[in-house]
C-alpha cells in the first residue's frame, strides 16, 4: 500500500503466527524435519502449513492416513514447537499496537493451542489478550470460519462489525467466510487478496471513538 486506508469495526481479532509473532524459523524447523521423516518434499509442504493447525495440514498432505495418527503427529508436533522459542520474536509494531487496544475489544485467534500461543507471545515479550481463541477452542481448523466466529461471539460482536489481522492464506480466508474484512500482514499475505496489505504493524494506528467504534489507519 502507498495510500492510508481508514476502516471502521467495533472489534479486531488477531492472528498470532506471522502477524504478532515471526515464528517462520521454528516453524519451517518442525516442518521440515517432519517432511524428511515422511519423504515428503519440504519446499511445498511450507506452501501449506501456515495458518493451519498441525493436523489439518497433515491431513492435506498425508490424504490417506487416519486422522487419529495425525492427531497423534500434531500432539507430538506442538510439544516440539514449544520446547522451541530459538528466533521467536515480535513482527514489528506489535508491542505498540497491542498497547494501542487497551480498551479495545480485541481477541487473539490462533490455530496454536494454549501452551504454544503464551509460550511464543511470552518469548516475542508481547502481552496476552484477555479473550483467546486457540487449537483448543475450535472443533475445525482455519481455513474453516469458526474460530473467528466464536471470538466475535465472545466479544459480542457482529462479524461484520469485526476486522482480522491474519498473514496466511488459510487465514485469510477463514476471514472472509466469517464475513469479516482482513488486513493483510507480511508479504505472504498479499498473495491471498485481503482488503489491505500492510508490511508490519508499525503501518496500524488504532483510534478508539467515543460511540464504540474503532478507526484504523492502515498504510
Amino acid at each position: 500500500m502507498t495510500a492510508t486506508a481508514v476502516l471502521t469495526a467495533r472489534a479486531l481479532l488477531l492472528d498470532m503466527d506471522g502477524t504478532l509473532v515471526n515464528s517462520d524459523a521454528v516453524v519451517e524447523r518442525c516442518w521440515r524435519r517432519w517432511a524428511e521423516r515422511h519423504g515428503l518434499d519440504a519446499d511445498e509442504i511450507m506452501k501449506v502449513v501456515h495458518g493451519r493447525q498441525g493436523h489439518a495440514s497433515m491431513a492435506l498432505l498425508l490424504p490417506d492416513r487416519p486422522m487419529e495418527q495425525n492427531h497423534a503427529d500434531n500432539a507430538r508436533m506442538l510439544a516440539e514447537e514449544t520446547a522451541d522459542m530459538d528466533g521467536v520474536v515480535a513482527i514489528p509494531g506489535a508491542a505498540e499496537f497491542l498497547a494501542s487496544l487497551r480498551g479495545v475489544p480485541h481477541a487473539l485467534v490462533t490455530s496454536a493451542d494454549v501452551a504454544l500461543s503464551t509460550a511464543r507471545m511470552a518469548a516475542a515479550g508481547l502481552e496476552l489478550p484477555d479473550v483467546r481463541v486457540t487449537a483448543e477452542s475450535v472443533g475445525a481448523s482455519k481455513p474453516d470460519p469458526e474460530g473467528f466466529l466464536k471470538g466475535a461471539a465472545e466479544l459480542g460482536v457482529a462479524p461484520a462489525d469485526c476486522i482480522v489481522f491474519e498473514d496466511s492464506g488459510a487465514g485469510i480466508a477463514a476471514g472472509r467466510a466469517a464475513g469479516m474484512r482482513v488486513v493483510g500482514v507480511g508479504s505472504r499475505a498479499d498473495f491471498y487478496g485481503p482488503d489491505v496489505v500492510v508490511r508490519d504493524l508499525t503501518q496500524v494506528r488504532v483510534e478508539a471513538v467515543g460511540d464504540g467504534t474503532v478507526r484504523l489507519y492502515v498504510g
